[in-house]
This record gives C-alpha cells, sequence and structure tokens, in this order.
C-alpha cells in the first residue's frame, strides 16, 4: 500500500498553522523562556537561577525568535509585491547591545518583565550582561546603525550590508595609568541575535590575471579564492511589524586544511591557507601602516563588496531575470568611500560575467548608484589604492581606470 502524499497546498497551510505567531501572555513568554534554557542551553533551573550570563542568552534567543516570525514575513511581503529594495552597504555599524532596543520596539517591555519577575529573574538587570558588539568604530557606524533603525521603523524594503568582525576594532584598559589596547573578543560568548547561514555562501576571488577576450570583455583567473558567509541579525522597527534584514559576511578558506602537508609534517603550512583567509574579518581598520596592513584593508573592503553585490544580483534574478530590469528593483547606498570598489565591480560582473555592452552597463548604473558615481569619482583616492589595485586586482584596476575616464569623458 502506498504511504499517502499529500498536495503542496496542504503542506502550505499545515505550515502556516503550525508556524503562526507566538502568544505574548505571560505564561507564553515563560514557556518558551524556559524552553531556551533547557533546549538551546542545556540548563536546568538550579543550573541558571544564579548565572546572569546564561540568563541574559535564554531571554535574548526567546526575544530572537519573535523578531524572526516578523523578519520572515516581512521578507515574504516583499518578495510577493516585488518591491524595489534598497541596499545600504556600509564597513562598519555600532549597534551598541540589542535587547532593550528589541524588547521596546516589540512593544513587549512590561510583558517580559512581569513574566520574568515571577521566575525569580529581574530583566533589567540583564541588560548589562550583554556584549557590545564590535561591529563599528565612531560616527560612521552609529550612522549606519540609525539609518537601518530608521528604514526599520519607515517601513522601507531595505537590507545592510557589513562584515562580522572577529575582534572589533579593539577594548581599551588602563594599567599604570596608561591606556593600553587589546583585542575586543566580543564574539566570546557567541552572539544570540545572528542567524548563521551555511547555505548562503559566495566564493571571492583575489590575484591571478587577466584575460583579453576582445571588446570590452576580459577573462579574470584568479589566484586565490576565499569564500564569504552569511550572518543574518533581523532589525525590527518601532511600533510596526518591519523588520528588515543586516546580513555580515565572515571569510573562510576555501580548502579548509592541507592533509598532505600535514601528513608531511608540515602541520603550520596546512592551515595558512585557513588562517590567512580568516585574517580579512579579524579585524575593524587594520593598521595601515605597513604594506601588508595596506593589502589586507583592500582584500577586506573588495570581499566586502564582491560578496555583497553577488548576494543582491542573486536575490533580484530570483523575481527578475532580466538584468536590464535592474535600476527599476534595486537601489544602493554606501556609507563612505569604503565600498568604493563596487561600482567597479558591478560592472566587472555586468560586463565580463553577464556580457552587456559598457555604454548600457553603465546606463544600469547610473539608475541606481547616480549620486555615488559623482560622489566617488570626484573625491580623490589615495595613490596607494591605485598601486594596490593594479598589482593585486588586475580587472578591477582596468574597470575603475576605465569608469573614470567614461565618466569624465561625458
Amino acid at each position: 500500500m502506498r504511504p499517502y502524499e499529500p498536495d503542496e497546498q496542504s503542506v502550505a497551510l499545515l505550515w502556516a498553522f503550525l508556524c503562526a505567531y507566538l502568544p505574548a501572555d505571560e505564561r507564553s513568554i515563560q514557556r518558551l523562556f524556559v524552553q531556551r534554557a533547557e533546549y538551546d542551553l542545556a540548563q536546568t533551573y538550579d543550573q541558571i537561577k544564579d548565572c546572569p550570563k546564561e540568563q541574559f542568552a535564554a531571554l535574548a534567543l526567546s526575544v530572537r525568535d519573535r523578531l524572526i516570525e516578523r523578519w520572515k514575513d516581512t521578507e515574504l511581503y516583499f518578495e510577493k509585491n516585488k518591491v524595489k529594495k534598497v541596499y545600504y552597504l556600509s564597513l562598519e555599524f555600532l549597534m551598541g547591545r540589542s535587547l532593550q532596543n528589541a524588547v521596546s520596539n516589540l512593544n513587549l517591555s512590561e510583558s517580559f518583565s512581569r513574566a520574568l519577575s515571577n521566575l525569580g529573574i529581574h530583566m533589567e538587570q540583564l541588560y548589562d550582561e550583554e556584549t557590545d558588539a564590535g561591529l563599528g568604530n565612531g560616527g560612521l557606524g552609529r550612522l549606519a546603525s540609525c539609518f537601518l533603525d530608521s528604514l526599520a521603523t519607515m517601513n522601507y524594503p531595505a537590507w545592510g550590508y557589513g562584515l562580522r568582525y572577529t575582534y572589533g576594532i579593539f577594548c581599551q584598559v588602563i594599567q599604570n595609568g596608561y591606556q593600553v589596547e587589546l583585542p575586543d573578543y566580543w564574539l566570546r560568548n557567541g552572539n544570540p541575535w545572528e542567524i548563521e547561514r551555511l547555505d548562503i555562501q559566495y566564493p571571492v576571488g583575489f590575484y591571478g590575471k587577466v584575460i583579453d577576450e576582445g571588446g570590452d570583455k576580459c577573462r579574470w583567473e584568479q589566484g586565490e579564492i576565499v569564500v564569504a558567509v552569511a550572518y543574518d541579525i533581523p532589525i525590527p522597527g518601532y511600533e510596526t511589524f518591519n523588520t528588515i534584514n543586516l546580513r555580515l559576511w565572515s571569510s573562510q578558506p576555501s580548502k579548509e586544511f592541507d592533509f598532505d602537508l600535514f601528513n608531511r609534517g608540515d602541520y603550520f603550512a596546512a592551515i595558512e591557507n585557513k588562517q590567512r583567509s580568516e585574517t580579512i574579518t579579524s579585524v575593524l581598520y587594520p593598521n595601515d601602516n605597513t604594506f601588508s596592513g595596506k593589502e589586507l584593508r583592500l582584500k577586506q573592503q573588495y570581499f566586502f563588496v564582491c560578496a555583497t553585490l553577488q548576494d543582491i544580483l542573486v536575490k533580484f534574478k530570483k523575481t527578475n531575470g532580466n538584468l536590464h530590469e535592474l535600476d527599476t528593483q534595486v537601489a544602493i547606498q554606501l556609507n563612505d568611500t569604503h565600498p568604493a570598489l563596487s561600482i567597479a565591480e558591478l560592472m566587472h560582473i555586468l560586463v565580463d560575467k553577464e556580457g552587456i555592452h559598457w555604454d548600457e552597463a553603465w546606463l544600469l548604473l547610473e539608475g541606481f548608484m547616480p549620486i555615488l558615481i559623482t560622489l566617488y569619482y570626484q573625491k580623490p583616492l589615495k595613490c596607494g589604492t591605485f598601486l594596490f589595485l593594479n598589482i593585486y586586482y588586475h580587472d578591477i584596476y582596468r574597470l575603475f581606470i576605465k569608469s573614470i575616464t567614461y565618466f569624465y569623458n561625458k
């Protein structure tokens, strides 16, 4: 006897019923908190009652569940209505702590506080258990975070893109009356707000050589490949269901481990590729007083824009396969000059990979990057940037110079 196979519509209805919004009554909040403590953290009551760090983690995870509900529905609404999206690219986001902001934006501060107090937990005391996200430094990063909060609150269809730094920039301590800078390992206790997306990975190439294939088109034979892995953080709006996304990229090796080198006793060389790849997203703004520091900064910036543009185009093609209509569905805003290579990289994708004629590709670019093109090509770039582009990123250098020439000729 053949087993019963439900039709797709029945499965979709059942799925929709089972993923209904979590109730916000006191007992439901308590139940979800206890479930997160038991099933995600493997904590019993006796273990967690005197451990504020674990209490914070259980609370953050239970709040994140409610953010994910709104985040999924927001994305489904955008996709269904085929709205034009704005993508905000920034190398830093000074987000601060997320728990109090998330609970407040969900309008559940009093409900959570009352529910947890009846479990013997004071929610307000857990705010200080959260570690500041090491994703930004100063005014530029704070501006970027405020933009995302505002976009979510005002119900705009928007995404943010950045890098997931392992050590942030630094933490300051005073030793013998002097300020000392130490690595800020903000991920020591994990980040309960992020969702690791192992299903979303993109290759990013470095070095190699360029093969001229005639006309405007060239082929880049890359000498080194690094993998960009996505991490998503929901950004809730205030007093709205609109919850947008901040996608951060982590650099991972395309080849994790060289077993042959390891068997030959060369243990450090066996993991050299892994270490070199992960260095790209280790620290925000690596010191560029040295040649290697300048190279790392450029690799960081190119890694960021390459992974981001691949992701934007993949999402666009899911709803519209015609790249000639790209400017009707996509708008890109860059925060400062750090993502400026996105202009040349997008021309590289459109011309060299997609086969679009240079003039048409440039018109598309002007459709969703008009202000940016004027701003970045009138603002002088450091000579070191051109030197490194010419040495290590031949195809991007070619397109960057051609873009500047094309811009001024127009």
